[in-house]
C-alpha cells in the first residue's frame, strides 16, 4: 500500500518538470533581449537600478544556447547559484512529503539558508549598481 500523498508528490514533481521544460522551450525560442512577451522589471523601470533578478531571462536564454560566458555577463549570481538551487530542489523533492516536516534543527538550517540567500542578493544588488564595478555595464 502506498503512503498518503505519494501520488500527489509525483504529480507535483511532474508538473514542475513540465512547467520548467515548457518555460525552457519558450526562452530558447524567443530572445528576451528583443522584448515582446516577457515582463519588464518594475524595480528597474521605477529606479533605473538593477535588482538581483535583472538579466535572469537573458542569462537563461544564453545558457540554453550554450553561451556560458554571455549568460554570466547578464546575471552572474543566477549562474553561480543555479547548480545549488537545483541540488537543494532535487534533495527536497527526494525527501518527499512524509519527511518534509523535519525536526526543528532542519527548519533552522533552512531558515539560515534563506537569510544567507537574502543577504547575498542584497549585497549583489548593491555591488552591481555601483558605477565602475565589473557588473556596472551589464548588456541590456
Amino acid at each position: 500500500m502506498t503512503k498518503p500523498g505519494t501520488h500527489l508528490h509525483w504529480l507535483l514533481g511532474f508538473a514542475l518538470i513540465a512547467t520548467g521544460v515548457a518555460s525552457g522551450v519558450v526562452l530558447y525560442c524567443f530572445d528576451p533581449s528583443q522584448g515582446g512577451i516577457y515582463p519588464i522589471c518594475l524595480f528597474h523601470r521605477m529606479t533605473g537600478l538593477m535588482c538581483p533578478g535583472c538579466g535572469s531571462l537573458r542569462a537563461i536564454h544564453q545558457l540554453l544556447h550554450g553561451h556560458l560566458a554571455r549568460a554570466f555577463q547578464f546575471n552572474p549570481l543566477l549562474i553561480i547559484l543555479m547548480p545549488f538551487g537545483l541540488w537543494f530542489g532535487l534533495a527536497a523533492w527526494h525527501r518527499g512529503p512524509t519527511r518534509a516536516a523535519a525536526a526543528d534543527s532542519g527548519r533552522m538550517a533552512s531558515a539560515k539558508w534563506v537569510w544567507v540567500c537574502l543577504a547575498l542578493g542584497l549585497a549583489f544588488t548593491v555591488w552591481r549598481n555601483i558605477p565602475g564595478t565589473f557588473f556596472w555595464n551589464v548588456p541590456r
